[in-house]
């Protein structure tokens, strides 16, 4: 990866050490007893059996510098979707369907309005993807947290909790070279990268939030920036549970397709058929001069989520994807070059 997402304030390098670092301690807790997680660290969500044959799917998740779009534009009314999206996205991909979500909301100055504002956007994506949102917690940091502009800083946390059978977890272990990879669209940015947008888009190319680039073709940049990522909770639940086989899912966030190897595969990938990537993905690159390599290391470039299924099943696994998400196209398939992602056009990633 190039410097550009480091010289933005971001180093993915460094994060990922600090990451291990984390996990390298969190991983000695003496239970006293087994443990009860049935999958792997580093998948998208944690699974826990609570009885036989049964367990619990958890993930946390936030939506990252986009509430600096957010507070900049003065547009609060859909963020919630995106820390929603975030978290009931992750917990599909062990296979559970989700049924709750807590938000975390840490304010510098508690604002009726703004807070009503983020709730009909948490109430938005609660709805499109079938969850409650029981409870949560709000916390007033004024010497913590810092808006753009003050007094209107926040952020925005979620945590996700599913149900599923445990003869039915999705690792991706079933992968098997000459599987197909199922790309689904996605709705733009997402929730990740937002740090490197913005540094492009309003720093080096000097754009206001309010500016309609023609390379948009209408939306102006906050339209573009705070497009709500993408719920493929009803889809894929709908995928789950039809007769099709279903060997691995991967929600495609930070570090783009790198994310199919979050799945517990012995396989590598194959991406000869990219998706289209929205318009503001070539904005980005063109304002910040970033590398081919960089953007799909950073961004979704227009596929927000995958699925692995046989061969023999892409066709109609295809199809019934498509009818949630149009624009729902094979992109690839599994190989036998374990670890290893490759896509069209720009070789290993």
């Amino acid at each position: 990866m190039s410097d550009a997402y480091a010289a933005a304030g971001v180093d993915a390098r460094e994060s990922a050490r600090a990451v291990d670092a984390l996990v390298g301690v969190l991983r000695t807790i003496d239970l006293g007893r087994p443990s009860r997680s049935v999958v792997a660290p580093g998948h998208y969500a944690s699974v826990l059996q609570v009885a036989p044959n049964l367990g619990v799917a958890m993930s946390t998740d936030g939506v990252g510098t986009k509430v600096v779009v957010a507070q900049q534009a003065g547009r609060f009314d859909t963020i919630g979707i995106d820390c929603v999206a975030m978290n009931v996205n992750d917990v599909i991909c062990v296979g559970a369907e989700p049924l709750a979500l807590l938000d975390y909301l840490g304010v510098e100055r508690a604002e009726a309005d703004m807070l009503r504002d983020v709730a009909v956007g948490l109430k938005a994506g609660a709805e499109a993807a079938g969850v409650e949102i029981p409870g949560g917690e709000l916390a007033q940091l004024p010497e913590l947290v810092r808006g753009h502009p003050s007094p209107h800083g926040f952020d925005l946390n979620g945590a996700c909790f599913g149900v599923l059978a445990l003869d039915a977890v999705v690792t991706g272990s079933d992968c098997r070279p000459g599987d197909a990879v199922i790309g689904v669209p996605s709705s733009g940015v997402h929730s990740n990268g937002l740090t490197l947008a913005r540094r492009a888009l309003l720093e080096d190319a000097g754009l206001g939030l309010e500016d309609r680039p023609v390379a948009l073709g209408g939306p102006s940049v906050a339209d573009a920036l705070l497009e709500p990522t993408a719920i493929y909770v009803r889809a894929v639940v709908e995928l789950l549970r039809s007769h099709l086989p279903v060997h691995g899912l991967a929600h495609i966030t930070g570090d783009g397709l790198l994310n199919l190897l979050r799945l517990e595969a012995d396989v590598g990938f194959v991406i000869d058929s990219p998706l289209p990537s929205p318009p503001v993905f070539g904005l980005i690159q063109g304002a910040g001069d970033i590398s081919d390599a960089e953007m799909h290391e950073v961004f979704n470039m227009g596929c927000g989520f995958a699925c692995v299924v046989p061969d023999d099943a892409a066709e109609e696994a295809t199809a019934l994807l498509g009818t949630h998400h149009p624009g729902t196209a094979r992109i690839g398939q599994a190989t036998d070059r374990a670890g290893e992602v490759e896509v069209a056009g720009l070789g290993r990633l």
